[in-house]
């Protein structure tokens, strides 16, 4: 019997977009930086909110330090529902202090707080009061006296790099997200009139792309954040309202090309409606450039996120994004704690590097000429 296959244009697609080793683990990749951005909160060592926690007395430290923690529970019983914390983190966490050395007390824990080894730090007596009661003071050593490991080092307020590495997935690709959706809103749906309608309505929407696409990206996208004003949301509906203008040029070229077929000519000899024939004839068959336009613009997005948030107008503090971590510490590199600034640099790289990769295999699978 013959080889059958599917010959629709999907399947021819997806098999050619399985034969590109780059395309294929740039998926597996946003796949896999997707999971952690929901799932942020469970897997970094610090889960409070924004992964906050600070000890400054052992601030930038390299990766894998190592250091004893006095964790004191919080006495605040009232915290955010198990939901909210998988989304926000904790909101009242317990306080931790790093320790040199401690010793067991009749009334408490007498420790020795942090002091890099230099000089011995002046004790301080933690009352058993400050633990849950019924607890013997071996088992508040048991329990509430830790070794705890940075894997990534701490940044210049001793926050968890890698906490704040993870939680900050969140951002960029909650930036890339929001912002490619209301750029394809905003494009596809003047760019499908312009294209469709022509005339006046044509140039009218024309005049208004060009004089967008004349101003630099980067100078609308500070003028839009100054006016909303800085924070978090703003920052998304800025860097979409700026990215909505090359979507409406693909999308009206290809409805200008795909609107002389016969069965759009067909479509409008048996009556049917504009609404009808744009969105159930000519944006299915036009909408194949806009993909590869979306990968692209989510790189984008994140880009201009993170050099907005380098320029101090994009998430504001104590929000982990990548670019503020970058601005906070691109001054250590000739401290010989260049890793303070290139961790982050090189989550940005990689992010940006996947969603290229991905639009690129994307142009390949959907060129049916090829």
């Amino acid at each position: 019997m013959p080889d059958i296959k599917s010959n629709s244009l999907s399947k021819i697609a997806l098999r050619k977009f399985k034969k590109n080793f780059w395309g294929v683990l740039s998926f597996y990749f946003i796949v896999l930086c997707a999971f952690i951005a929901v799932f942020a909160y469970l897997l970094a060592p610090d889960n409070s909110q924004n992964a906050n926690q600070m000890h400054l007395s052992i601030h930038s430290k390299p990766p894998g330090f190592k250091v004893k923690m006095l964790i004191i529970p919080s006495q605040d019983t009232s915290d955010r529902s198990g939901l909210a914390k998988f989304f926000f983190g904790v909101k009242n966490t317990d306080s931790e202090i790093p320790i040199d050395n401690y010793d067991l007390v009749e009334n408490g824990v007498k420790i020795y707080p942090y002091s890099e080894g230099e000089v011995v730090g002046i004790s301080k007596q933690i009352s058993l009061e400050n633990f849950p009661k019924g607890l013997n003071i071996k088992q508040v050593e048991k329990e509430f006296i830790q070794t705890k490991t940075f894997i990534l080092g701490t940044d210049k307020y001793g926050r968890d790099l890698l906490s704040r590495m993870l939680v900050g997935i969140r951002i960029s690709f909650s930036i890339g997200f929001v912002a490619v959706l209301i750029s394809l809103l905003l494009g596809i749906t003047l760019g499908a009139i312009a294209g469709y309608f022509g005339g006046k309505v044509d140039a009218l929407i024309m005049w208004l792309i060009n004089v967008t696409w004349s101003i630099p990206t980067l100078l609308l996208v500070i003028a839009i954040t100054l006016a909303l004003g800085k924070g978090f949301w703003q920052v998304f509906i800025a860097v979409g309202l700026t990215m909505w203008v090359e979507v409406a040029r693909v999308v009206r070229g290809q409805v200008l090309s795909v609107k002389q077929m016969q069965y759009v000519t067909a479509a409008k000899a048996l009556g049917y409606t504009h609404f009808r024939i744009i969105t159930k004839h000519v944006l299915p068959n036009s909408l194949a450039p806009v993909i590869v336009i979306a990968a692209a613009n989510f790189a984008s997005a994140i880009l201009i996120e993170s050099g907005l948030s380098f320029l101090g107008i994009g998430a504001q503090p104590p929000i982990p994004s990548w670019g503020a971590m970058i601005k906070d510490h691109y001054s250590y590199i000739i401290l010989g704690k260049a890793y303070l600034a290139i961790i982050p640099g090189l989550g940005i790289m990689s992010l940006v590097m996947a969603f290229m990769l991905i639009g690129n295999a994307l142009r390949d699978a959907l060129d049916v000429k090829g």
